[in-house]
């Protein structure tokens, strides 16, 4: 709370600068501290979500935090007030230095260590401690360079306070994201805070300041700085290093696309690992259980015309293509970065075996959930090969009203099957995929393939110190009208390892960890949260 027994007195005659324009000084440095402020807020929320997953606990960790702190920082600022320009600058400075390689220091952690939660919560409550001193001590510093009443100098610093967050929150995601990406982006922030705040008290409070004073702070913000400028400078050689500890030495492509990172890593066909913001997604060691048993039981039936939904890797479009009398294929991928390393890199398009060659197959760049508000077409088989549920951005595509869309898509006798999680690590998420599927208007057949050889390497399943990784992946089967017994078209190719008896095994090992009376997941009422 800012304390209005602050006595107004004419500070003009000790300015270098004239009062209307000292005025408008503190309040551009309000401005622009307030946009590098929500900056360092979003790049922490932004990048835990990256690395911890489940986007809205982490964001509810870190606005709570800061917001906290931003209360024991207001009540700390009280003692500054006397010495409230070099209080200001030091304050400014220490911002910029913590809110700068907050982002550095969070990848780093996860990178070498394993774990980034601890460091959320530090880095949240540091830097709202530092917001929260900054505002008592600009009320001091605006009152003495203008003679004002309290009230019109709170309107005036809280209207360039929230003008600020307004710019800061939109160049977030517009311009220092897709510019400089995270790490750069968060130094960029910290230079221009500490060049803000440490100009506003050097040049027109500097009759307020010592000759030590001074000097404390030209040498204080000059090493920050530095700081910052030398960690800009390093922080391509700072990624490839962090990105070997993650992902191993054999880093073959990484490309930050407007959508996710993708990463791809090993030297051949033999050992290929796709991630995808960090999680693993593919692996050829084992993606062939995977895709064999997502793909196939679906098949038995009409499955001329085939919709996949994701699967931009083109494993999911493999194995359909292989049936002859399939005559169309339509993928919907988010990433045309996923879809483009699927056609051109030669480990991977060897591993899909050129699906994307295929003249039966043809891509659409979308939302699967936008895109199937806005189709009239139908589909003897639609596969789901989507990330796995979370309270993310994949969400609503586990919910009940996406699986609507699907059914109205699906002809008569068709098909869904969805990748579901799985039910030996997180039953509770497996059937609340069955339950959401019920709800859309469909009959489900649960079934679950085991043999899983690689687990999560990095990503969320890595932060959260599971001592097992899955072991299995767990699949919703599910038709307009009621579905018979699992099995095979008669028409199926020849398959490495998935038969029938495999299938109806896997069925009942589903069954045997069935969570009876489960509700649905809506848009409104997500409820895919992390299972202990």
């Amino acid at each position: 709370m800012i304390d209005q027994q602050v006595p107004l007195r004419r500070g003009a005659t000790r300015l270098s600068v004239r009062p209307r324009t000292g005025r408008f000084l503190v309040l551009a440095v309000v401005f622009i501290c307030a946009a590098c402020g929500l900056v360092y807020e979003l790049e922490l929320v932004a990048l835990a979500s990256y690395l911890i997953g489940d986007s809205v606990t982490q964001a509810s960790v870190v606005l709570s935090v800061m917001v906290f702190a931003m209360g024991i920082g207001s009540l700390l600022a009280k003692r500054l007030r006397g010495r409230a320009a070099v209080g200001f600058g030091l304050i400014e400075a220490a911002l910029a230095l913590v809110g700068g390689t907050s982002a550095l220091v969070l990848y780093a952690s996860f990178a070498w260590l394993g774990e980034s939660r601890h460091a959320l919560v530090g880095f949240s409550l540091a830097i709202g401690i530092l917001i929260g001193a900054e505002i008592p001590l600009l009320m001091t510093l605006i009152q003495r360079v203008d003679r004002q009443d309290a009230g019109g100098a709170v309107a005036d610093l809280f209207a360039a306070d929230y003008v600020g967050a307004l710019v800061g929150g939109l160049a977030f995601p517009f311009l220092l994201l897709p510019m400089m990406g995270q790490l750069t982006g968060a130094l960029f922030t910290g230079a221009v805070n500490a060049a803000a705040g440490g100009a506003l008290v050097l040049w027109v409070f500097r009759r307020d300041l010592g000759r030590r004073s001074r000097r404390l702070l030209i040498g204080v913000n000059a090493v920050v700085i530095a700081l910052l400028v030398t960690a800009s400078v390093l922080v391509d050689d700072f990624e490839r290093a962090a990105r070997r500890a993650v992902y191993g030495d054999e880093v073959r492509v990484a490309v930050q696309t407007d959508v996710q990172e993708v990463v791809l890593t090993g030297r051949g066909r033999g050992a290929l690992d796709l991630y995808l913001d960090g999680r693993l997604r593919v692996s050829s060691r084992d993606e062939h259980r995977y895709h064999e048993a997502l793909v196939h039981p679906a098949m038995k039936g009409a499955h001329q015309r085939v919709l996949i939904l994701g699967g931009g890797d083109g494993l999911a479009a493999r194995e359909v293509l292989r049936y002859p009398d399939v005559t169309s294929v339509v993928v919907v991928e988010l990433d045309p970065a996923v879809t483009r390393l699927a056609r051109t890199d030669p480990a991977l398009s060897g591993l899909n075996g050129q699906a994307y060659e295929d003249p039966r197959l043809t891509t659409v760049t979308g939302d699967a959930f936008t895109w199937l508000r806005g189709t009239h077409d139908r589909y003897d088989v639609v596969v789901s090969d989507l990330p796995d549920p979370g309270i993310t951005a994949s969400t609503k595509l586990y919910a009940a009203e996406f699986y609507g869309l699907i059914a109205g898509v699906l002809e008569p006798g068709g098909r869904l099957v969805v990748h579901a999680g799985s039910p030996g690590s997180r039953p509770t998420t497996f059937w609340t995929v069955e339950a959401s599927v019920r709800a859309g208007g469909l009959a489900t057949r649960p079934y679950s393939v085991g043999g899983r050889l690689t687990g999560f390497a990095a990503g969320p399943d890595r932060a959260t110190g599971r001592a097992e990784s899955p072991r299995d992946w767990g699949f919703v089967l599910a038709a307009r009208q009621r579905l018979g017994r699992l099995g095979m078209d008669p028409g199926a190719p020849a398959l490495r390892t998935l038969g029938e008896r495999e299938l109806l095994a896997g069925r009942r090992s589903a069954e045997r960890v069935r969570q009876p009376g489960v509700p649905p997941s809506t848009l409104v009422h997500p409820r895919y949260w992390e299972e202990p």
